[in-house]
């Protein structure tokens, strides 16, 4: 069985899809490509893909329909999402990002960078499903289980996508301790793509939503203004 990574590229344009294909290839990937949602769906199906870059705008739909039916399939939940959209807006990136997407690029963009952002994304999933130790992180009712990869919420089991894992397993890790936004898309994000601190605040609303009792009126996942954040435990 071959060891190489499977992305699989989903856009309509096929000068951009034969650009990334091409970087992919030089960086020894197995790419896959569609030019369709009903096409991509399919090859997901076929095939074992380690991530996906994803067009926001595709002739059959969006890049926000399949991004939802890929977080509501069993074997497909925790398949890593990169989005690629044209749009300027910040709403439409941030709505990729609160459906399940762990990142977006902006086009134009550089090729070079997509498959650096590629390999980032994929080495925060490889230390997700290799950690180090045994460890166990457990504020009130919270606990993420960094052996088995797995959060539980008042005893119930939390879906996460691989962003907000890594982010909360920072944020956990480094209990009480104020972190920049800087540090957070480093060590978690595993960049500092000028402009992603949006990306950023919508993962930690994301997950804001998934652990805490008010969204609204968090305990543990706190803003520090002017820095960043912290996960704050008082027991």
């Amino acid at each position: 069985m071959s060891t190489l990574t499977t992305i699989l590229i989903v856009d309509d344009d096929p000068a951009i899809v034969g650009l990334l294909k091409r970087y992919g290839e030089d960086a020894e990937m197995q790419v896959y490509t569609a030019s369709n949602g009903a096409s991509a769906l399919q090859q997901l199906s076929l095939y074992q893909i380690d991530l996906l870059l994803l067009d926001l705008m595709l002739p059959d739909g969006d890049g926000w329909d399949i991004t939802r039916k890929i977080r509501a399939h069993p074997k497909l939940k925790a398949l890593p999402i990169i989005m690629l959209t044209a749009r300027v807006d910040d709403a439409d990136k941030i709505i990729g990002l609160e459906l399940g997407a762990d990142d977006y690029i902006t086009k134009p963009f550089n090729a070079r960078e997509v498959i650096a952002r590629v390999r980032s994304l994929l080495r925060r999933v490889a230390f997700d499903q290799a950690p180090d130790a045994d460890e166990c992180y457990r504020a009130d009712d919270i606990e993420l289980n960094a052996t088995q990869r797995t959060l539980t919420v008042k005893g119930l089991r939390v879906e996460l996508t691989k962003t907000e894992y890594q982010l909360l397993y920072v944020l956990m890790a480094h209990k009480n301790h104020s972190l920049t936004r800087e540090e957070l898309m480093e060590k978690a994000m595993g960049h500092r793509h000028v402009g992603n601190g949006r990306a950023l605040d919508t993962h930690i609303r994301n997950l804001r939503k998934k652990i805490e009792p008010d969204p609204n009126s968090p305990k543990h996942l706190l803003t520090i203004y002017g820095i960043g954040y912290r996960f704050e435990v008082t027991s």
